[in-house]
């Protein structure tokens, strides 16, 4: 049965936001990537496309969320659904630390609005 403990997750900072890989292929799934997100007082990430469906839950927090333009407040027990090809951009307007729970399928990228494309290694 695997296991992922705690200690063994892998972490990356990215934009200002941590990312705590719990499930990819570098622990053992197949199909399914999933990480805690920790989103900082005042972090706006930059807008980007992501390549897969993501499903965003939030833990703990509020934030702003805009997808394809339209921006929504979400705060804790929210689940947004993001759709491969949608833009997406996150900001924590709060003063408290968000943390969130994202899944994916195992190949997700991202790009940015100046064409750079992010293969986060959380994420394969």
């Amino acid at each position: 049965m695997p296991v992922v403990r705690s200690s063994e997750a892998v972490t990356h900072e990215v934009h200002g936001a941590r990312f705590v890989s719990y499930a990819s292929p570098l622990n053992g799934s197949r199909e399914l990537c999933a990480w805690r997100g920790e989103i900082p007082a005042g972090t706006r990430a930059p807008a980007h496309t992501v390549s897969r469906e993501e499903v965003f839950h939030l833990l703990v927090g509020e934030l702003l969320m805009t997808l394809d333009g339209r921006t929504e407040r979400i705060g804790a027990g929210d689940t947004v659904i993001v759709h491969a090809g949608t833009t997406l951009a996150v900001e924590n307007p709060t003063g408290h630390t968000a943390l969130s729970w994202v899944t994916t399928s195992v190949g997700l990228e991202a790009e940015l609005a100046d064409g750079t494309r992010l293969v986060p290694p959380w994420a394969n």
